[in-house]
């Protein structure tokens, strides 16, 4: 399987988005990254086009990015890459790039964060057996 894999740091251009696929939560949202350069004859930076690219995150990953980032968020986002190519209303070919996201992050180069570990969810017949042990303790 030929994929490209792409990370890349930018800044969220929005809050997240969040809906359902079926019984599935997704989350959205676009970064933006403007590359820099410096350019040598001047002595000053410059500031090359802005990217966007729409970030698609599914399942746990969704909903922690729903509860960490905010709109103008420095992000780090790690992914597969999709190409998608339409022709808009006005007849000109348009293409855009969207990331499916494996990992997100804040991008601790420019602030600090926050790390609070989500908690796993407990299956009935385990919180079941965890229920019978603590009242077979509590009898001895």
């Amino acid at each position: 399987m030929n994929e490209t894999l792409i990370t890349l740091s930018g800044w969220l251009g929005n809050d997240v988005q969040l809906r359902q696929a079926g019984e599935t939560t997704v989350a959205s949202f676009r970064v933006a990254t403007t590359p820099r350069r410096f350019q040598r004859k001047t002595g000053t930076w410059v500031d090359g086009d802005t990217q966007w690219y729409t970030v698609s995150a599914w399942r746990e990953l969704a909903d922690n990015c729903a509860q960490s980032l905010r709109r103008s968020d420095p992000v780090v986002v790690h992914g597969r890459l999709r190409v998608e190519k339409w022709t808009g209303s006005s007849g000109a070919e348009m293409t855009s790039f969207e990331i499916d996201a494996t990992f997100v992050g804040h991008d601790l180069s420019l602030g600090t964060s926050q790390f609070n570990r989500t908690p796993k969810a407990v299956s009935a017949s385990a919180a079941t057996q965890g229920e019978e042990a603590s009242t077979e303790a509590a009898a001895a």
